[in-house]
């Protein structure tokens, strides 16, 4: 891994991510739950794009890709931004099939939490993991993140339920 980045899509990704989303399609979906057929469109992915930009501006979630010189590789997110006493967002992260195991999640995570103690002045993040994706429990453990519970059967993909174990990560104190 050389340069790794983060940067907010703009509309001019559409097609970039578009393609990396249909590559990753079965890989992703193997894990986490599909997208709506609609979404694999340069129409749903501008759309996407488009509320992605809106929910940042109104401080509801942050979309990030994950750049590996230039190469889109993956996708990082701070989702359900809730402020008023809580302070908190809940962390997503995708990293393309023939991308893993090279440490860009952790690189992305590493970012992705400079930025939301920073510039966006959150105080907690929280992240889940099935305990069964080994991959990402490590990242989250090499990442700063504390296990604080485990939720059983919590989760429905393909007709199964899930297990899921649920991390925080805190800011420095803020007053």
């Amino acid at each position: 891994m050389t340069h790794l980045y983060i940067t907010a899509p703009q509309p001019d990704d559409v097609h970039e991510l578009l393609a990396f989303e249909q590559e990753n399609r079965v890989f992703f979906e193997a894990s986490i739950n599909a997208r709506p057929a609609a979404y694999y469109c340069a129409e749903g992915v501008a759309e996407a794009i488009a509320q992605a930009r809106q929910d940042a501006e109104a401080d509801r979630g942050y979309q990030f890709l994950i750049r590996e010189n230039s190469q889109l590789v993956g996708r990082i997110n701070l989702h359900r931004v809730q402020r008023a006493y809580f302070n908190c967002a809940e962390l997503g992260y995708r990293v393309g099939a023939r991308f893993n195991g090279r440490g860009i999640a952790k690189a992305a995570v590493e970012q992705v939490r400079q930025r939301a103690f920073g510039e966006l002045q959150l105080s907690r993040i929280e992240a889940n993991a099935r305990p069964e994706n080994l991959g990402s429990v490590r990242v989250l453990e090499a990442s700063g993140f504390s296990r604080y519970g485990h939720s059983r059967r919590s989760f429905l993909l393909h007709g199964q339920w899930f297990d899921r174990l649920h991390y925080e990560c805190h800011g420095p104190l803020q007053h």
